[in-house]
């Protein structure tokens, strides 16, 4: 047994909750068969991270490398430390989450200054791989449709257009640096604020859609973005720290195996982030699915 096991065994509550809730069919318990050369991948308990790292994982075969798939193992505080003792070699990240992770009081948020702080903070043992275009982050959204009609695709436009304006997100983002105290020191926009309780859900997007609300709070790599057709804003003031999909990796990946992933990230954009992310959601189809049809489209298979 792993030392990664003997934690997960020892979180059983955990677990088990997380368990119910997974849509993985994979299970971070279960025994493998793979060699002592295997390169070990981890993932979250989150679709859209197992889909990454199942993309990596099939990368690195195409390439006659052998892997031990460790997914859907929970978050931060289970997997963290079994990557900085050495048991993972490899693991799908997001800069900005995991900049506050190892250094909470970090105020870095644009994406040149979060990942020159991550590689500061990063420990000794680990190093971070080429991150890719796309993100996983809060960001502002607005429709097409208002967008189109005011000429907008930055937060800044939204300065002067003379209109009211409701920001829609969670209740607790009315008093948070992004929400209309933020907007109106950073941008000069007043807005009046919306407290929808579900993380830029479903019903903020539909808030958003009815012109309940005009700015919303969502995860750009929410399928409903693509699917809704919903226009992310810009934010150069950089409101939202930066979360760019980064992969975490043991010094002990070797340089051949950290440059087949580095390709990957190199070919990995938000268009194609939110479309994989569809794919799970819509089609309901399997990340070893979702990932060997990415693969093709990009010719890394």
């Amino acid at each position: 047994m792993t030392a990664l096991h003997r934690t997960l065994a020892t979180t059983t509550a955990l677990v088990a909750s997380l368990a119910l809730a997974s849509c993985s069919s994979s299970d971070p318990l279960a025994s493998t068969d793979a060699g002592a050369g295997a390169i070990v991948i981890g993932s979250q308990q989150y679709y859209s991270n197992e889909i990454i790292a199942e993309i990596f994982a099939q990368a690195l075969e195409a390439e006659g490398r052998e892997v031990d798939r460790q997914f859907a193992i929970g978050q931060r505080e289970v997997y963290l430390p079994e990557i900085e003792e050495g048991f993972i070699d490899l693991f799908p990240e997001y800069t900005g989450p995991l900049l506050h992770a190892w250094d909470p009081d970090s105020t870095a948020t644009s994406e040149a200054d979060v990942e020159k702080a991550l590689a500061a903070a990063t420990p000794e043992g680990l190093r971070t791989l080429a991150t890719a275009q796309a993100s996983d982050q809060d960001a502002y959204a607005v429709t097409s449709t208002f967008a189109a009609e005011h000429d907008v695709d930055s937060v800044d436009d939204l300065a002067g257009l003379g209109i009211p304006l409701a920001l829609g997100g969670n209740p607790e983002g009315a008093d948070r640096p992004q929400g209309p105290a933020g907007l109106k020191a950073a941008y000069g926009v007043d807005v009046s604020y919306t407290s929808i309780d579900d993380s830029g859900g479903p019903l903020t997007i539909k808030a958003l859609l009815d012109d309940d609300i005009q700015l919303a709070v969502v995860y750009t790599a929410n399928p409903q973005v693509g699917d809704e057709d919903l226009v992310v804003l810009d934010d150069p003031e950089d409101l939202f720290i930066s979360s760019h999909v980064v992969p975490l990796a043991s010094d002990a990946l070797d340089a051949d195996a950290a440059a087949v992933i580095d390709e990957v990230t190199s070919a990995l954009t938000m268009d194609q982030l939110l479309a994989l992310n569809t794919r799970s959601v819509d089609e309901q189809a399997s990340a070893t699915v979702i990932a060997r049809d990415w693969l093709a489209d990009v010719g890394l298979d």
